[in-house]
C-alpha cells in the first residue's frame, strides 16, 4: 500500500469494500455529508493529497483507486465506463449513503459525467476538474485537430497490448512526462510525489488497467453508445478547466450547456495545466467549499 508523507495523514483512514464484483481501496477522512473524490489517468487517491484534510472538516471524504489503480483490486475485465461507473455508484451504497457530492478530475471527471447521468439520484453536487463529458470525447476530437494533438495518452491507448515488463520500464519517463511536462506549475510535484506515483503504477496490472479503461473509452462498443442521445444532466454543475492545459483543450467545453437541465458553472483558472487540485490547490479548496 502506497503510503503519503508529504501530506500530515494522521486521521486518514485506508479501507477496502467489496461492490460490484470488485475490491476496491479507499482513503478516507472526515464526518458528515459524503464527499467522494475520482482521480484520473495515472493518478492514485494521492491526487487529493491537498483537498482531503480540509473538505474533511465539514464532510466524510471518500477517495477510492478507480478499479485496477494501486492497491484496488486488478481484474481482467470491467475497465468499461459503464462497469467503472456503476462501482462508483456501488461504492456511495456500500457506504450507506443515499447521495454524495462528486467531485472528479481528468478520466475521473469522465466518470464522475456518467454517474450523473445514469444515477442521478444519488448526486447532490457535481464538480468536473479537466473531465470531458463521455460525449464530447468523440464529437469534439473528431473534429479538433489541436484536442487530438493534446490527448496523446488517448492515441497510446490505442497501440496493441503491450507486455507488462515494457510498461514497467517506462514508468519513470511516463510520470516525468504526465506530471512535471504538462504542469504549468512545476513546483506542484516534488520528487517525493513522483516517487509515490511510480510506487503505484509500478503495481502489476496497474498501467495496463489505465491504458485498457481508455482503450475501450474508443471501443466500437463506446461508439455505438454515444451515438445515443445523451440523458440529461440534472445536478447543479460546477466545470473547473486549467487555462494552460496542454493535454485537454478547452475546446472540450464547447456546447456543453446542450447535456444540462441543471445549473451550469464554467470557470478557467488562469496560469495553470491540467493537474488542478496539485498546481493550484488553494483556488480549488476554496472553490469546492464555496460549491458543495
Amino acid at each position: 500500500m502506497v503510503k503519503a508523507f508529504a501530506v500530515p495523514a494522521a486521521a486518514w483512514q485506508h479501507q477496502f469494500i467489496q461492490t460490484n464484483r470488485v475490491r476496491l481501496h479507499y482513503v478516507t477522512q472526515g464526518e458528515g455529508d459524503l464527499v467522494v473524490l475520482l482521480h484520473g489517468f495515472f493518478e492514485f487517491w494521492y491526487s487529493w493529497r491537498h483537498q482531503i484534510p480540509v473538505l474533511a472538516r465539514r464532510y466524510k471524504v471518500v477517495v477510492p483507486d478507480l478499479r485496477g489503480y494501486n492497491d484496488s483490486e486488478k481484474t481482467s475485465s470491467g475497465h468499461d465506463l459503464v462497469t467503472l461507473t456503476a462501482d462508483i455508484a456501488g461504492l456511495i451504497r456500500g457506504l450507506g449513503y443515499r447521495t454524495a457530492h462528486v467531485v472528479g478530475h481528468g478520466w475521473g471527471g469522465t466518470v464522475a459525467w456518467s454517474l450523473a447521468q445514469t444515477s442521478p439520484e444519488l448526486l447532490k453536487r457535481l464538480v468536473i476538474l479537466s473531465g470531458v463529458h463521455p460525449h464530447q470525447w468523440r464529437q469534439t476530437l473528431g473534429q479538433n485537430l489541436d484536442s487530438l494533438r493534446r490527448s496523446w495518452p488517448l492515441v497510446v491507448s490505442q497501440l496493441p497490448p503491450l507486455p507488462d515488463w515494457i510498461l514497467q520500464s517506462v514508468v519513470p519517463e511516463l510520470v516525468t512526462r504526465l506530471f512535471q511536462s504538462e504542469s504549468v506549475r512545476k513546483t506542484a510535484f516534488t520528487r517525493q510525489d513522483t516517487q509515490l506515483y511510480e510506487a503505484a503504477l509500478r503495481k502489476p496490472g496497474a498501467i495496463a488497467a489505465a491504458i485498457q479503461q481508455y482503450s475501450q473509452a474508443f471501443s466500437w462498443q463506446s461508439w455505438f453508445t454515444n451515438t445515443l442521445t445523451p440523458l440529461p444532466i440534472t445536478t447543479p454543475t460546477l466545470v473547473l478547466w486549467g487555462q494552460e492545459d496542454t493535454l485537454l483543450s478547452h475546446h472540450l467545453n464547447d456546447g456543453m450547456e446542450r447535456y444540462m437541465t441543471a445549473p451550469l458553472e464554467l470557470r478557467q483558472v488562469p496560469q495553470c495545466g491540467h493537474w488542478i487540485q496539485q498546481e493550484v490547490p488553494h483556488t480549488v479548496n476554496r472553490a469546492l467549499l464555496d460549491f458543495l
